[in-house]
Order: structure tokens, then sequence, then C-alpha cells
């Protein structure tokens, strides 16, 4: 009962800082119109949300500073290295975000940093990623936990690391078109994996993973309150980015990566409708989906944002369910 209480009073702290400071960083940004840039694609049928501003990622970031501060001085986590590696990974993604973001508002179009430059910045984190990951006596292996099969993969485990920091940062921004859809998704998700990482006691830091797990819920929980249709504020690729391989980063460290398939089923939905559309276009020069990510395609057949949202937080809601309950065997 004391640890859920403990848990619950996390989330509940972080969420009160969070709604704090999203209110002077929503002040601050609306003030210096720092706003959000559409595609053509988009401009109509949300033509309302040019001028909310974007960077709302800055909410949940400084909360997590402050909390993991407040929390650090009054000695209730050490700073371990593995969470480190977790810090590392959350405020390097979030500062490539941040360069695109501010790119987009100063170019006063959509087109921030190239595929390509984002690409190569995601892959040299990756690369330190995996030298902090061993340096931290983390062994590269595959766990398969159903027949108790650890496999080593030896440095080939760098370009698996690789690939899912870039995939799930990717996915997280993909999903990142509808007010809360993003926001509401990797709450479900972070909390997930809190309770997962605070299963692992073999896992060195294993609480403090977990309690920056929680603190990040409760300020997304926060950054919910300004980001829920009508939104008075998007995370931009500051928060999409950071929330994305940290949610990868904290798999790969419980040895939970394939979970992760599962907890952001949503994410992956959205991420392969963009790659099946691009490459069936290709081929075919026609559309499969009438707009992707294919909450656009729910859009365009006249479903309401609000609804669309909702459906797809439940869906991410029972996933996650199912692999908590999966957790507990595997």
């Amino acid at each position: 009962m004391n640890n859920i209480t403990n848990i619950i009073s996390i989330i509940l702290f972080s969420y009160i800082i969070s709604f704090l400071v999203g209110k002077v960083v929503v002040k601050v940004l609306t003030k210096n119109n720092i706003n959000q840039r559409l595609s053509i694609y988009l401009e109509q049928r949300h033509k309302d949300k040019v001028k909310t501003p974007t960077m709302g990622g800055l909410i949940f970031s400084i909360t997590l500073l402050i909390c993991i501060t407040i929390f650090y001085i009054l000695n209730k986590i050490t700073i371990t290295y593995n969470l480190i590696i977790v810090f590392f990974t959350f405020f390097s993604y979030s500062f490539i975000g941040f360069v695109d973001d501010f790119l987009i508002v100063k170019k006063n179009n959509n087109k921030g940093l190239s595929e390509k430059s984002k690409f190569i910045f995601q892959m040299l984190i990756a690369i330190i990623f995996f030298y902090l990951f061993l340096s931290a006596r983390n062994e590269p292996f595959i766990w398969i936990r159903i027949l108790n099969l650890k496999i080593n993969i030896s440095w080939y485990y760098g370009i698996f690391i690789l690939f899912i920091l870039v995939a799930s940062s990717n996915a997280v921004n993909l999903t990142d078109g509808l007010d809360g859809l993003a926001g509401g998704l990797s709450l479900i998700a972070f909390i997930t994996f809190g309770i997962i990482t605070y299963n692992t006691p073999w896992l060195s830091g294993y609480k403090e993973i977990a309690y920056t797990c929680f603190i990040i819920s409760g300020s997304l929980f926060g950054f919910l309150m300004f980001n829920i249709n009508p939104a008075k504020i998007f995370m931009g690729d500051t928060g999409s980015l950071a929330l994305g391989a940290t949610l990868g980063a904290v798999a790969i460290l419980t040895r939970y990566e394939f979970l992760l398939v599962l907890i952001g089923i949503v994410f992956v939905v959205e991420t392969l409708t963009c790659v099946i559309q691009r490459f069936y276009y290709k081929l075919t020069h026609k559309r499969l989906f009438l707009m992707t990510p294919i909450h656009h395609s729910f859009e365009k057949k006249g479903y309401k944002e609000a609804d669309i949202v909702k459906s797809f937080w439940l869906i991410g809601l029972i996933a996650s369910l199912i692999a908590l309950s999966l957790g507990a065997f595997l």
C-alpha cells in the first residue's frame, strides 16, 4: 500500500508542477508568436489551429527537471548510471525537436530540419546511448522471457538500439496530429512502463527510472490540461521526439523491447500506415489510405477529432492492460 501511495503522490505532485509551468509556458509562447505552422494538406481542415503555440514539450521537460531536483534534494531518489542514460535520451531528443520547431517558426513554414539531418542526429545519439548502455555494465542480449533465453548479439545490439530509439521517437512524432492524441497515449504508455520498471528489481536504479516514468506521466496530465481539444498549445517535436525515444530507452533497459510494440500499438499502426502509403504510392502512383497518418483518414471520413482521439486512447489503454497481464507471466 505504501508503494501505491508513493506512486500516486509522485504523479499528483508532478501534475501540479506541470500545470503551473504550463500556465507560464503557454503565456510566454503565445506572447512571442511561437505558433504552429501547418502543411498545405491540413491548413483547410485545421486552419483554426494556425495561431496555436507550439514547443509545448517544454512543459514536461521543465517539470521533469524541477521534480527530479526536488526529489534529489529531499533524498527521495539517487542519481544512478541508468537514470543518467534515461535523462540523456530524453533531453537529447528533446533538443533535436526544439531545433526543428525553432527552424519551423523562424522560417514561417512547415520545414524545419531535413529528414536526413534529423536521422543523422538521432543515429549519433543512439550510438552514444549504446556506449553508455555498455558502460553501465548492461549486456547486449535479447531476452526471450517465455523461454528464459538470453541471446547475446554483441555489437548488433547497437543496431537494435538504433532502430528502437529512432522508430519510437518518430512514431510518437507522427501520431502528434490531433489535440491530445500523442499526449494521452504517451501518458498511458509511461504509466504502464512505470509499473513494469517498478517490478524489475534486478535492474540497477530501477526505482529511480520508475519514478521518472511516473513524473513524466504526471507532467503529461498537466500538459493535457492545455492540449486537449481545443488545444491551447501543441507539444511539437520538442516533446514528441523526447517522449518516443524515452519510451524506447526504458524498454531497452528493462529488457521489454518487444512489449513496447504492444504498449505503443497505436504509435506502431500510425507509423506503418505512413510507410505503407509511401511504398504503395511509389509502386502504383495511387494512395491506399485517404491520408496518413491514419488518424487523418478518419477525419476525412467525417469522424470528429475528439471521437478519434478518445477511440485511440481506448485502444492504447486496452493494449497496455494486456501488456501488463503478459508482463506478469513473461
